[in-house]
This record gives C-alpha cells, structure tokens and sequence, in this order.
C-alpha cells in the first residue's frame, strides 16, 4: 500500500474511532454545499464566493447568538492545487444583517486529498479536513473540526455524491460532547450539456450512538441548478426549506467559482 492509500485509510478509521459514541452542534448555512472527489489541478487556484440568504429563520437570540432572519452571508473561498492528489482551501466568513451591519464570522482553513484518478476506482474518493474559528455571536462554539469523507460517481447524465460528515466543537458550549454526524447528499442530471438540475440534502442528527429527537435536528432539502459554462467557471444556486423546528425555513443561496492558472 503506498503513503497515499494509507492516509486515505487512516482518515477514514479516524473518523469513525472519533464519532463513536458522541453529541452534536449545530449546522451553519455559510457554505451550503455538497463536495464532489475532485481536488483543483495541481498549479491552479479556484476562487469560490458563497452568498446565502436566510428569508425565514430565528427571531430570537439564542445561547447569545443573532438571530438568523433576513441575515446575509459571504463567504469567500480560496483553494489550491499543489498535487493531483492533494489542495488546500481557505475560508473567510461574513455576515450581514439590519441594525448589525456587515461583520467578519470566522475563517476555517481546509486540506483534502483524494485517490488519484490513475488509480481508476469505480467511485471517486476524497478526505477533507477543515478546522477553524468563528466568533461568539454567531456560534456557540468558537473552535471547530470537521472531517468530511467523499464518495461520487458520474453514471450517463446522472450525478450522485455523499458526504458523510463528522463534526467537533474543539472550544465553546459544545467543546464536552463530541461529534455530530452531518450526512449531506446530492443527486442530479445533466438537462444539457449546460444546465444540471438536482437535489441537495444537508443534515445534522445528532450523535452517532444515538441521534437526537427530530425536533431538534437539522434537515435542510434544495433544489439546485448546475450551469456548466465552461471547465473553469462553477456556478451553482437553489433555495433550501428546513423542516425541522431546528432549522432555518427558508434560504436561498448561490455559488459562484472561477479557476485561476496560479
């Protein structure tokens, strides 16, 4: 097995050795997203702005965070290509709401590597990791690991991608509980050649061991349209409904990416 495989293998076994047995924080909504494998080619830099908007949310502060309602988010995201196998992305977080202004979040850095494609597996295989910070008001928990396996696979125009997610509070009100499991998934087909249409489900159950009532999940579901307009532009936007007391009911959001030869 090479060095590659078996960091492959031991961010897998992490994971699960990690998310057994543990409580959960909640999921935010400034990158609203669902990975494919894929990593940035080696040499290029993707720029990724992520603008969500919450139309109906919380209207109250709740553990000293702002309420969500009518709070806009910017996110910017910056990722690297070093190998074919190896890209590391970094996050800068905004938000914007009335009588609050526009406010720096938090900012989260993200190193991935994925089976190379010369190893020709049926499904395309990545690991992500992303740790970071983001500020008292907007969440309960300041310091944050996520560890984020990704499995995907292109079948004719169909598209499916799954994203098994494991996160921990490393500083903040949830810092003693544990890991949460956050599975989101994505389904689509290419219409044409230009325009894909899908189905994206982000989710956050609670601990692995024993998943919350559903009351107090999160379960966000978003039709979203894909335009493929050329390998180096991505864009992406749809509009998610929670339907959980736990989530916010409405909110719309947009991806927009260029690829950079630097």
């Amino acid at each position: 097995m090479t060095g590659l495989r078996w960091l492959l293998a031991f961010g897998i076994a992490a994971g699960l050795w990690f998310a057994a047995g543990m409580p959960a924080r909640a999921q935010d909504n400034y990158e609203i997203q669902v990975y494919g494998a894929d990593t940035v080619d080696p040499g290029h830099t993707m720029f990724e702005l992520h603008s969500n908007f919450t139309f109906q949310g919380s209207k109250t502060f709740e553990d000293g965070m702002r309420p969500t309602n009518h709070q806009w988010h910017e996110t910017l995201e910056i990722t690297h290509g070093f190998t074919d196998w190896f890209e590391t992305g970094f996050y800068i977080f905004t938000a914007a709401q009335n009588g609050y202004g526009w406010d720096y979040v938090g900012s989260h850095i993200r190193p991935r590597v994925r089976a190379p494609k010369k190893w020709h597996w049926p499904v395309g295989v990545s690991i992500s990791q992303e740790i970071g910070y983001q500020r008292s008001q907007f969440s309960v928990d300041t310091w944050t690991y996520e560890l984020r396996p990704i499995v995907d696979k292109q079948v004719g125009r169909w598209y499916f991608a799954f994203n098994p997610s494991f996160d921990k509070s490393i500083h903040g009100a949830s810092a003693g509980q544990g890991f949460v499991f956050s599975p989101n998934v994505k389904l689509s087909y290419d219409i044409t050649k230009k325009v894909t249409a899908g189905f994206e489900y982000y989710g956050s159950l609670g601990p692995v061991t024993g998943f919350d009532p559903i009351a107090q999940q999160q379960q966000q579901f978003f039709p979203a349209i894909d335009l493929n307009l050329s390998p180096k532009w991505e864009v992406n936007f749809g509009v998610g409904v929670g339907v959980t007391r736990s989530t916010d009911h409405l909110i719309g959001k947009m991806i927009l990416g260029y690829r950079f030869d630097f």
